[in-house]
């Protein structure tokens, strides 16, 4: 293993540019040379590739977002520009690959994997939705992230005695909107893995209401959809002035957290590490604390499940 290429792709996360930073310098410390890949397999596919050093990498690890940047790609899932991108691996003379990003990168990963590329895989996703792993990168930044929106948005709604729907990320996993309001003290987290009771939810914020509480925060993860429709039917319901807030992409940006920034970092080593000991193929990630790789195939294959601990715990702080 004389050369490493990363790449980063899909979705970015904070903590991209922390386990950027980790590959570069830990392949360098091995005696092994780094090849970034711009703008993901798209840059790939182009050719848009450059050697990075160890000051390539200086001040990057407080950044959000991806120095490589990022781009989806829907040519490399073709065969032809499958075969394109493994063409452009050996004439840059990259040995291993480190892919940093969610699911559908972990797919591209995968296939050159099962091409016989040596490929590591680290989980690189707001949404926290690659269940082989506790956490992914950029999942605790976006969680801080929508905490302090909590917060300011709290203000303004006990100000007006309002209720608040807040709008955030995840697409179909409720772990933003879950812990997130676990976190913000909300009245509610709705999610696409529990259906949905609007009674059980103005139950809530009405039995709130009698002991004199002046307002209600209900986290809403976009997977479960049409927040506005869900404004209207509770002040059918309840007669209450209903706001809606929707986050967006502020989610993605910002300053990594410092335990972004360490996780990135760690498992930007860790892939580098299986790489150099000719391991391949492999979704790194951390359970518990302690950093586990398994195959990527393996992976992909397992399906996300509800913390029933986490969900519950939430129930019962919320009455």
């Amino acid at each position: 293993m004389k050369k490493i290429g990363v790449l980063t792709s899909g979705g970015d996360a904070p903590g991209m540019n922390a386990a950027i930073r980790a590959v570069v310098r830990t392949a360098i410390y091995n005696g092994m040379e780094v090849a970034g890949i711009y703008r993901g397999y798209q840059g790939l596919l182009e050719g848009d590739i450059e050697a990075l050093t160890v000051a390539s990498v200086g001040d990057i690890i407080h950044r959000g977002g991806t120095m490589l940047r990022t781009a989806r790609c829907l040519e490399f899932k073709t065969e032809e520009g499958f075969q394109k991108g493994l063409t452009m691996l050996k004439m840059f003379k990259i040995d291993g690959l480190v892919v940093i990003g969610g699911d559908g990168s972990f797919n591209g990963a995968k296939k050159l994997a099962e091409a016989g590329f040596p490929t590591i895989g680290v989980p690189g996703t707001i949404d926290n939705d690659l269940p082989y792993t506790d956490f992914t990168l950029g999942f605790d930044t976006a969680l801080t992230t929508v905490v302090n929106a909590i917060g300011n948005i709290r203000d303004t709604s006990s100000s007006h005695g309002r209720i608040n729907i807040i709008e955030v990320m995840g697409r179909n996993c409720g772990d933003i909107a879950l812990y997130g309001g676990l976190a913000g003290g909300a009245e509610a987290a709705i999610i696409p893995e529990v259906p949905m009771d609007i009674n059980d939810i103005c139950s809530t914020i009405l039995r709130g209401k009698r002991r004199g509480k002046l307002h209600s925060i209900l986290l809403l993860a976009e997977g479960v959809g049409k927040p506005y429709e869900l404004a209207e039917s509770i002040t059918k319901i309840t007669g209450a002035e209903v706001r809606v807030s929707v986050i967006g992409h502020l989610q993605r940006g910002g300053t990594p957290t410092p335990n972004d920034r360490i996780l990135g970092s760690r498992f930007g080593a860790y892939a580098v590490e299986l790489l150099r000991d000719g391991k391949e193929g492999r979704a790194v990630g951390v359970k518990g604390n302690a950093l586990i790789d398994l195959d990527i195939s393996e992976a992909l294959a397992m399906k996300k499940t509800l913390n029933q601990e986490v969900y519950d715990l939430a129930q019962i702080l919320a009455i």
